[in-house]
């Protein structure tokens, strides 16, 4: 599995029936959902429960519910036009206005990626909330898709502000559709049903069979013939993804909790203060972000800032609040341990679209047997590995039994294996001549590493830190993870100013020092695996 892949397979267990809630009089939990007694759309939520019954019973789709395919196809063009996007973005920012680009400086235009993967995740944490409170998963999904696809299409039209308002939209959208389209395929069975585990199986695929395929078409449409045509493709992918979503809406399950969530939203004053804050906050960044570099730096500066905030402020909300025993607080110190892991693995992994993107453009011979391919087709290797080896590594999973490596032994492996592909790097720079090109088996060494490190340490980490979280905070688990990732690009945002992109002189010590000490840290958490191990099997 990748980063997209472990967001929502766990089941949710909601009641059937009304709970009331306790110092809340009139009011009951029904389906995780809190509502008042006389708002309860009892009509409704009788035909929703209908639908969700013969979805669940539905086996037309390779003996799954045929809201599965819609899902699927989604997800093959939302991560085609997410990746395809995300593979040229730094490129256009950095390449000459006379060639169609924006002209900023490569590390500046590093930063900008950094910082717009951080408000990806951060905006994620408002879409699941948005999902779960306001309209429910299926609507949030679509409105996401909607304005992932309009984003896209202000990126293929050739002026500066249709950029900014695109990469906003692109930012808004992706918040909204990332944290709910996996809680979908959740919602296709039911309680039990033993095809869910094979569902999002099928899922998963058409995850990697996009983040194969988009890297290749825009990477080539952008370098070879226009930057703008490179973003077209992008959005050509998420129309005909959205399509075929609305197309098979009626297919999908969730309707149950929607018509809850629905019913039981009241738009109170804190509401408004959200909406009108992130209005501000994304109007201010556009304005200063399109008057100058300096400008843009300072939204790049707040943008770390708020995320080194957020995961902060949910670790210390976990460790002082009430609703956490003794025991749940003192799991709390391996917990940070693997998000540590996932941070610093992450670190590597994020820097595809970046510092090893110009490197790979710049400084890395791209010819074999004579046929010039584009920079950003090494982009693509890691979906290749993890569709590979995915199979493999479960196979090898199962055939170990109690004999595999623990939970906490696979985060430190993964770990590693994050530090090796930047150590790869490192000795290719090393042993490469100041004026020559890196032969390209280096970097296809390193984005091996990426694919490998990625398929051990997500699930295992994912899984690890559900376990270990508060039983309280079970809800905001996905939340933390979020808050996590946008940290790790909120600081990538920074540590990318310090690579020398124009001469790579500094190429060995950048990679070499970051992949050492993600090493160093992989195998610290294997030293203490035993102990992690003891913790997560006390709360298992």
């Amino acid at each position: 599995m990748n980063r997209d892949e472990q967001q929502s397979q766990a089941e949710s267990e909601f009641s059937l029936d009304p709970i009331p809630v306790e110092g809340a009089p009139g009011e009951v939990l029904i389906d995780g959902v809190q509502i008042a007694e006389d708002r309860i759309p009892r009509e409704k939520l009788a035909q929703a429960s209908e639908h969700d019954e013969k979805v669940h019973q539905d086996r037309r789709f390779m003996g799954h519910p045929m809201g599965l395919f819609a899902l699927f196809n989604l997800e093959i063009w939302e991560r085609f036009s997410y990746l395809g996007f995300q593979a040229i973005l730094a490129l256009y920012f950095a390449d000459a206005i006379a060639n169609g680009g924006l002209g900023y400086e490569q590390s500046t235009a590093s930063s900008i990626v950094a910082a717009y993967g951080a408000l990806v995740y951060l905006l994620g944490i408002a879409g699941a909330w948005v999902a779960d409170r306001i309209v429910g998963t299926g609507r949030a999904t679509l409105w996401g898709a909607i304005i992932i696809a309009a984003g896209h299409i202000c990126m293929g039209l050739p002026a500066e502000v249709t950029t900014w308002t695109g990469l906003g939209l692109i930012i808004l959208g992706t918040g909204l559709l990332k944290p709910n389209v996996a809680t979908q395929v959740g919602e296709l069975y039911g309680k039990g049903d033993a095809r869910r585990d094979s569902g999002f199986a099928i899922y998963y695929a058409g995850i990697n069979i996009g983040a194969f395929l988009g890297p290749l078409v825009a990477g080539w449409l952008g370098q070879n013939i226009n930057w703008h045509l490179g973003f077209a493709s992008a959005a050509v992918g998420m129309v005909i993804g959205l399509i075929l979503y609305i197309a098979m809406g009626r297919n999908l399950g969730g309707k149950r909790r929607e018509v809850l969530v629905r019913a039981a939203f009241k738009p109170d004053a804190n509401f408004w203060i959200i909406v009108v804050a992130a209005v501000a906050v994304v109007a201010v960044g556009i304005f200063f972000g399109t008057r100058s570099t300096s400008g843009l730096d300072n939204v790049v500066n707040a943008v770390t800032v708020v995320t080194m905030i957020v995961p902060v402020a949910f670790l210390l909300w976990m460790y002082f609040s009430k609703r956490v025993t003794k025991a749940e607080r003192g799991n709390l110190g391996p917990y940070v341990l693997l998000l540590i892991a996932l941070i610093a693995y992450n670190l590597t992994y994020f820097q595809t679209g970046n510092t090893l993107n110009f490197l790979a453009l710049n400084k890395t011979n791209n010819n074999a047997f004579g046929f010039e391919y584009p920079s950003t087709w090494y982009i693509s290797l890691t979906a290749i590995v993890e569709i590979i080896m995915g199979p493999v590594l479960a196979w090898l999973w199962v055939k170990m039994g109690r004999r595999q490596p623990s939970v906490a032994t696979k985060v430190g492996i993964g770990t590693i294996l994050g530090g090796l592909a930047f150590l790869t790097v490192a000795m290719g720079a090393a042993v490469t001549p100041a004026m020559g090109l890196l032969a390209s088996a280096w970097l296809i060494g390193c984005y091996i590493f990426l694919g490998l490190g990625d398929l051990i340490l997500q699930t295992s980490g994912m899984s690890a830190t559900t376990k270990l979280a508060p039983r309280a905070f079970a809800s905001q688990t996905m939340a933390v993870w979020f808050a996590a990732m946008a940290l790790v690009q909120g600081l990538q945002a920074q540590i990318v100013k310090l690579f020398d992109f124009d001469e790579f002189s500094n190429a060995v010590a950048y990679f070499g020092i970051q992949g050492g000490l993600i090493v160093a840290y992989g195998v610290f958490l294997i030293l203490v695996s035993p102990w992690m191990t003891r913790r997560i099997k006390a709360v298992a």
